[in-house]
């Protein structure tokens, strides 16, 4: 327990930390004293810039980062499956899609793009179930599936994208643009959505824990195992459509993550939870700071480092359960 304790402590005190250094990092600067008093009096208008730009990009890393890991909790959870997440698997291009062509489509309803999003991102959880069964879900052919779907969806994301430019037709960049140019109205949106989801999914941990089990001695204690699997699945596939919607596909966070934090803080969903919430925000916002910083004034997309970060490690867990399943 002391153990937990510190754990969180450190990555609360990570996110503090990564948090000032980013704000006070960039082409505008301003010191973590100026910062605060800027933010006070406002009467700097360094700080202000900062606040109206910079801030928010932060802050929806943070929640990005949050929704993408609880989401990758749940949906392995429900899967039983250790490479499942909504990047890998489809879910968030599917999102990513029907978004992008809602907002560009019918702009006044920005804040309910996430709804658009969540059905697109429930299609592709519905085709990498429905194709991937097979008397059982096995760990390969899922992420063979999934990694099939996501490229589906890709590529009708970028042909829809070409289909509106051929037109002139505007398209919404916020829809497809990564971690730039947000502004406090996607804070609102990620924010509103984000946590709501996250509460939801801390108080269905207990069936998080129980679905571990076999179904049959879930079932005898008490659970109803198809609904809360279609319960579970429903809240992580909102919780990555939000992300997608706001902060676009951003792979292998629902990967990383909840690996690291089952190594840390255990198996418990009670803990895992909001341990990988916080990992999870610390890490994207790190991305970020890093790919914002390291050859300004251009840019590496937090998707990217993602990507470069998340693709070793998917090989090496390919293989490991290669093993496990005895076929090496």
């Amino acid at each position: 327990m002391k153990k937990t304790w510190i754990s969180f402590l450190i990555v609360i005190f990570l996110i503090v930390a990564v948090f000032i250094y980013s704000a006070v990092t960039g082409s505008i600067k301003a010191g973590p004293i100026e910062l605060i008093k800027g933010l006070i009096t406002g009467r700097s208008e360094q700080v202000e810039i900062i606040k109206d730009l910079r801030f928010p990009r932060m802050f929806v890393s943070l929640f990005s980062g949050a929704a993408l890991s609880v989401s990758g909790v749940l949906l392995q959870s429900v899967m039983r499956n250790p490479l499942a997440d909504a990047g890998v698997i489809g879910i968030s291009s599917g999102a990513s899609l029907l978004s992008l062509m809602a907002v560009t489509a019918l702009p006044q309803f920005y804040f309910y793009t996430p709804i658009f999003a969540f059905l697109g991102g429930a299609l592709a959880c519905f085709l990498v179930y429905s194709l991937s069964w097979k008397a059982g879900l096995s760990p390969l052919r899922l992420i063979l599936t999934g990694i099939a779907i996501n490229a589906m969806f890709t590529g009708l994301t970028e042909a829809f994208v070409s289909i509106c430019s051929y037109f002139n037709i505007t398209i919404n960049q916020s829809a497809v643009s990564n971690l730039t140019m947000k502004t406090w109205s996607d804070v609102h949106l990620i924010a509103v959505y984000g946590i709501v989801c996250i509460a939801v999914a801390l108080c269905l941990s207990s069936w998080c824990n129980i679905l571990a089990l076999q179904d049959k001695t879930a079932k005898n204690l008490g659970i109803q195992v198809a609904k809360a699997r279609i319960v579970i699945s429903v809240i992580a596939v909102l919780l990555a459509a939000v992300t997608a919607a706001v902060a676009g596909v951003i792979s292998f966070v629902g990967l990383l993550i909840p690996h690291i934090a089952r190594r840390v803080v255990g198996s418990d969903h009670r803990v895992l939870l909001p341990f990988s919430a916080l990992a999870g925000a610390l890490l994207i916002l790190t991305a970020d700071t890093i790919g914002r910083t390291l050859v300004a004034p251009n840019e590496i997309p937090a998707s990217t480092i993602m990507a470069v970060i998340g693709g070793p490690f998917l090989i090496v867990l390919l293989r490991r359960s290669d093993r496990i399943n005895g076929n090496e």
